[in-house]
């Protein structure tokens, strides 16, 4: 594992799971339709499906089977399957809408506000997500996220782990690979990224799928470890 940030011009991060607490958010709107609406269900398994469906949707786009879709269509197709699998009947369509909307409302983990705006000072900080673009700039208003750039897969009408994603940022900041590093939760997004040729910094979030089973640590070559945003911060000298 590396410890000099030296060379190192922007930072950009994995969103989901690494920035925002996915899971937690949706339950929390969940949760409050169902009391709203008086609807009896498992939000949790609601939840959790709707996250299992997102990788098997875009594999099916990388592999040739489907055309590319922005990740808000992925999310209502998915979430369509599911009103439909455990039987809700009653939202309207505009209800649906506003649901399906729930990804660009989620809620950061408590260290990404603060510690994103100390990387900000000594780094160029963007995204590097799935998310499409619209998405991932809602989600940064609500969840004031201090982006100096938005880079989605949608501009290279991909999804990770495709490497046309990773070169976005290296291309679009007139960078060379080694001088830009992805942050993430998951190891199998870092390692595509270091094939690029992208430095990595491993953050885990070990609560991204709920307290009552914790994520794993990730084990691999990454060039910095750290507890969470403000840890990175410290190891890069913001």
């Amino acid at each position: 594992m590396a410890t000099d940030p030296a060379g190192i011009k922007a930072l950009v991060f994995d969103v989901f799971g690494t920035v925002v607490d996915w899971r937690g958010s949706l339950l929390r709107e969940l949760t409050s339709l169902g009391r709203a609406r008086e609807l009896d269900c498992d939000w949790e398994a609601f939840a959790d499906d709707w996250r299992a469906g997102y990788r098997p949707a875009m594999n099916r786009v990388l592999g040739g089977e489907a055309p590319w879709q922005t990740i808000d269509v992925v999310h209502r197709r998915i979430l369509d399957g599911l009103l439909a699998k455990y039987a809700i009947t009653t939202l309207s369509e505009a209800e649906t809408d506003h649901l399906n909307r729930v990804w660009h409302r989620l809620d950061p983990w408590p260290d990404a506000v603060t510690g994103l705006w100390r990387l900000k000072q000594r780094y160029i900080i963007g995204t590097l997500s799935n998310g499409n673009m619209a998405l991932l700039v809602d989600l940064a208003k609500h969840a004031a996220l201090p982006w100096d750039v938005v880079f989605s897969a949608e501009l290279a009408k991909s999804y990770k782990p495709h490497p046309s994603v990773y070169r976005l940022p290296v291309t679009l900041l007139a960078a060379e690979p080694s001088e830009v590093m992805l942050v993430a939760a998951h190891g199998s997004d870092l390692a595509a990224a270091a094939s690029c040729g992208l430095r990595t910094a491993y953050v885990p979030r070990p609560l991204e799928h709920g307290g009552a089973r914790e994520s794993r640590a990730e084990s691999g070559s990454f060039d910095f470890r750290a507890d969470d945003f403000n840890h990175l911060a410290d190891l890069l000298g913001a």
